[in-house]
């Protein structure tokens, strides 16, 4: 599988990550003229707020985890010292385990490291982040039309508090895979809606097309609240509401859970459902015996590889359908850029983040590596969108944050898998999984929270 956001046990183990420690030093203030590079340059403030980053210079330190594909960092960095010569980008492994990063990392910036300058982090770290002091508001330092840049939701995913304190850097979502083969048997179109979803399933099963109508992420685990995020938006509900209090006991949520524990008991989707997460859905589907597949982008690659899927040249892909029509909502993973507060050279960091989520480099990520662009300008690029069928869809996605617009998200998201597992496997009535939900986030969001 690509590395992707996902869907760790949001554990606290440490890993020290004493090569990047570069000695202390002073975390960037909004109100101060200049700021002084490492390599003795500075960069002066302008009237608006914004840094000029036009003399930007020096060397930057990129701390980041792999991406998929071996040597996609490599080809940026070269692409970007080529384009900057002032700048040279120095890369730092980060293991791929997001948790240990959000640990590892979090322990050396508040302990003073100026370096790594730039990280790479998962999309729900801003708040707690942000509320730690981990990471640069980049709206104080760059100007409102770099944020224009992204496609919708990332940049109010990457806020906390009214501060932007990540770029979004490439992203990936939930998508509704389908067998083109068996609806066209059946005389079906693509379903639009979750209810044609149920309709369709049940033609191809009761035609004996298939074994199962749908499988998706069920299990106890983080992959379940991106799951339940997807209905719950389709159903209009919310997990947090402006104010950042818990909305989850709602008519809107009992709407989302009862419609997925209904998949389990109607049989659409298998008992063990409640057990899966994106590699055991995944196998269901590649090896033929469901007919509809709820995953992330890299789902489509796996399902084309001869050597682990039956049904390459069967598979059809489609944005996720919402409750009495198409094009739902889709939760948004992958990665963002961040900025270290202590670091010395501030003004070749942001430069660095402007070119990675600028036109060259996201279509560089996207047409040569198949990574879903941040940028909404290269996602609508016909070049871009000939590469797959994933990208060719990708800006139909209606892209929703997972609730970690509070530092205490983690508790907040095992709240929610906990009881909607739950619910979905029987131990509980959905109504009764729902309010402990409720009262359980209202305890994290209320707590003092913290990394």
């Amino acid at each position: 599988m690509k590395n992707r956001t996902k869907l760790g046990t949001l554990g606290l183990s440490v890993v020290t990550l004493g090569a990047l420690v570069a000695g202390c030093g002073t975390a960037p203030t909004t109100n101060t003229a200049t700021n002084t590079a490492s390599n003795g340059t500075s960069g002066t403030q302008n009237t608006t707020g914004t840094v000029d980053l036009s003399k930007a210079s020096g060397t930057v330190v990129w701390a980041a985890s792999p991406i998929a594909q071996t040597g996609i960092r490599n080809t940026l960095i070269g692409d970007f010292e080529k384009a900057h010569p002032n700048i040279k980008i120095q890369l730092v492994d980060l293991p791929s385990n997001t948790d240990t990063n959000r640990q590892s990392l979090a322990t050396e910036i508040e302990g003073g490291a100026t370096t790594p300058d730039v990280y790479m982090g998962d999309v729900i770290w801003p708040a707690q982040f942000g509320q730690s002091q981990l990471a640069v508001p980049l709206n104080k330092y760059l100007p409102s039309s770099f944020f224009t840049r992204f496609a919708s939701g990332l940049v109010q995913g990457a806020s906390y508090k009214g501060n932007v304190y990540a770029a979004p850097f490439y992203v990936d979502s939930g998508f509704l895979y389908y067998r083109k083969d068996l609806l066209q048997k059946a005389g079906l179109q693509p379903p639009q809606s979750w209810e044609q979803v149920v309709s369709d399933a049940q033609t191809l099963q009761k035609k004996g097309l298939v074994q199962y109508g749908f499988v998706w992420q069920g299990a106890s685990y983080e992959g379940l609240t991106c799951d339940f995020m997807e209905y719950l938006t389709d159903a209009g509900g919310q997990v947090l509401n402006s104010q950042g209090q818990p909305t989850i006991d709602s008519p809107q949520a009992l709407k989302a859970v009862n419609f997925m524990k209904s998949l389990i008991t109607s049989g659409i989707s298998p008992r063990a459902e409640v057990t899966f997460q994106e590699a055991q859905s995944m196998n269901v589907f590649d090896q033929g015996n469901a007919a509809f597949l709820r995953n992330w982008d890299y789902a489509w690659s796996n399902s084309q590889n001869p050597a682990d899927s039956k049904v390459v040249g069967k598979v059809g892909v489609e944005p996720l359908p919402t409750f009495g029509g198409p094009d739902g909502h889709g939760t948004i993973g992958g990665w963002d850029l961040y900025v270290n507060p202590h670091t010395k050279n501030l003004n070749a960091s942001l430069e660095f983040i402007n070119w990675m989520t600028g036109v060259q480099a996201q279509k560089i990520l996207a047409t040569k590596y198949s990574e879903i662009p941040t940028n909404a300008t290269v996602q609508n690029d016909p070049q871009v969108k000939k590469v797959n069928p994933v990208l060719n869809i990708v800006s139909q996605v209606k892209l929703v944050s997972r609730p970690s617009q509070t530092p205490n998200y983690p508790q907040v998201s095992q709240a929610i898998y906990t009881n909607v597992n739950q619910a979905l496997s029987g131990g509980t009535s959905v109504s009764a999984a729902l309010k402990k939900a409720q009262q359980q986030i209202q305890s994290a969001v209320s707590g003092n929270g913290g990394l």
